[in-house]
């Protein structure tokens, strides 16, 4: 169990890192209230959670250690779904509706039709 965990909190912080450099670069390419940041690891690590299970499910490819390390760490760690909680909170609060709109639906949406495409890309 403590061997899970390690390999857990390698690939944990390996997405968070990748996740705050990507909050940075999305940061520095727009000044919008727009949470673009969030947006991008969400559907990117949508994509990346899918290909990982389908990897997982399709013979064995990926080895257990290898699926903790991927999928609760690294995807754990990259994805962000309690800030877009927060950046929901926050565009409601600022009653940028529109903007509310488009970044819920496109990412349940966008998120959900990538995760299947990540399987589909794997089982060919």
């Amino acid at each position: 169990m403590f061997k899970a965990m390690l390999i857990a909190g390698l690939g944990g912080f390996i997405g968070t890192c990748l996740r705050f450099l990507t909050g940075r670069f999305c940061h520095w390419l727009t000044d919008s209230p727009f949470p673009w940041g969030t947006f991008a690891v969400n559907i990117v690590g949508s994509l990346l959670i899918g290909i990982f299970f389908g990897l997982a499910e399709k013979h064995n490819v990926i080895s257990p250690s290898m699926n903790v390390f991927l999928i609760t760490g690294f995807c754990g760690g990259f994805t962000t779904f309690s800030s877009f909680a927060d950046d929901i909170f926050l565009l409601l609060q600022q009653k940028h509706w529109l903007y509310f709109g488009l970044y819920v639906g496109l990412s349940l949406l966008i998120g959900v039709l990538l995760v299947w495409a990540g399987r589909a890309i794997v089982k060919g």
